[in-house]
């Protein structure tokens, strides 16, 4: 890993505490709460859903784990793919997740505590209140903390290789050429399988006394967890006639921009935070598919627009590109 160990140590302790401390918390309050809890509260402050306790502590459970498993997957690939600038954008944003993720759990896990402590029915538990505004704001301010530290430790990256130009493969007149490759976030794949199956727990532990909020949630998750599922891969193929982007772990939907539509390729080194994230960001005709960072492969049409997918063996891809518009005489 590029950077200090004091910001490995000082990551792995954090993961302890809220650990103990999300674990611990409900299990030596357990007494003085209500079964089920009250787990969601209308605009008007009072509660209309609840979870069994058992099955609320292993959601909150599920979601930290998942949490620690995509940072830390996250930042063990450093040194195999990332470095430089590259490097230092992926430690940030763990930071700033592992921080602002801890608090947010932490915080929410609180204030469904507070409300519920000392009823018997979760009907009666208290309104959110106040609780609301804090849970967000203390997430933040965590994760801005996070992502300030994590600068601090950030040192020691190597420098970044020196782009190689994308320079045409020789094809010979009548010669067929095809590439493929792909990219893939782990880690949004994860997210999205755990949102599906925490979408189908509530589902199934929905409780039938008195009227539920869980609906909305179990809704949310699901379409969270296909959102992620269909930025979690994402796929290129380059023949004689198109440039065919495929999403997903299927394949589907596919996006094929004609060779004719393309005046150039080439590639560069870019980050989820310089194109404001991850997924498709920004607008047709000047738009990045943005799966992980590294390596993008960036088309330009004859109009003027580019668009940007990042891609394993990218310099390959754009030098078949280039190839090819050559040998078509679009240029």
């Amino acid at each position: 890993m590029s950077g200090r160990p004091w910001l490995a140590r000082l990551s792995a302790g954090w993961a302890v505490l809220v650990t103990v401390v999300l674990v611990a918390g409900p299990l030596v309050l357990r007494g003085r709460l209500p079964d089920p809890l009250a787990t969601h509260w209308e605009v008007s402050g009072a509660p209309d859903g609840s979870m069994s306790f058992w099955a609320w502590f292993a959601m909150e459970a599920a979601l930290w784990a998942l949490l620690v498993a995509c940072v830390a997957r996250g930042v063990l690939r450093l040194g195999a793919e990332a470095r430089g600038a590259a490097a230092a954008t992926r430690v940030r944003a763990a930071g700033g997740l592992f921080a602002g993720g801890a608090v947010f759990l932490l915080a929410q896990q609180w204030a469904t505590l507070a409300a519920n402590l000392g009823t018997l029915d979760w009907r009666d538990a208290a309104p959110l209140g106040w609780r609301v505004v804090l849970v967000p704001a203390a997430a933040i301010a965590a994760g801005v903390l996070g992502v300030l530290i994590a600068s601090a430790g950030a040192g020691g990256a190597e420098p970044e290789p020196a782009a190689r130009p994308a320079v045409p493969l020789p094809l010979r007149s009548g010669q067929r050429a095809v590439w493929v490759s792909s990219a893939r976030n782990a880690g949004a794949a994860i997210g999205g399988v755990a949102a599906l199956a925490a979408a189908l727990l509530l589902a199934l532990t929905r409780t039938t006394l008195g009227p539920s909020g869980l609906e909305s949630t179990a809704i949310g998750l699901t379409i969270a967890g296909l959102a992620m599922l269909g930025v979690s891969t994402v796929g290129v193929r380059v023949g004689d006639e198109a440039m065919v982007i495929s999403f997903g772990p299927f394949g589907r939907p596919r996006r094929t921009v004609p060779l004719g539509r393309i005046e150039s390729a080439r590639v560069e080194v870019k980050g989820p935070f310089e194109v404001g994230g991850w997924g498709f960001r920004g607008l047709p005709g000047m738009a990045t598919i943005m799966i992980r960072g590294g390596e993008c492969l960036i088309v330009r049409y004859h109009s003027g627009g580019e668009l940007a997918v990042t891609v394993d063996d990218a310099h390959r891809g754009a030098a078949l590109i280039n190839a090819l518009v050559a040998r078509s005489g679009v240029r």
